[in-house]
């Protein structure tokens, strides 16, 4: 099974609000997932990012790959 961290989109329209899940890559992008290691909201002013590193580094270990989106927010907590 091809693991990803990836984004799920939520919220209304013009509004989104997304959820950082561990997802099997065959799965919708709204659909079933593994687990939530977060969530990402771009509509604040700064923008909220609040992911849960060590889970992160846990699955990444195991061999789950972060999308692009993810791989930046993820430098982008290390950095602050």
């Amino acid at each position: 099974m091809a693991v990803k961290i990836r984004l799920k989109r939520m919220g209304a329209k013009h509004a989104p609000f997304y959820r950082v899940v561990v997802a099997d890559s065959r799965s919708p992008r709204d659909g079933r997932f593994i687990e939530e290691i977060g969530y990402y909201n771009p509509t604040t002013e700064p923008t909220t990012i609040k992911i849960d590193v060590e889970k992160a580094t846990k699955w990444m270990k195991n061999g789950a790959q972060p999308s692009d989106t993810v791989k930046r927010l993820l430098s982008k907590i290390a950095v602050n």
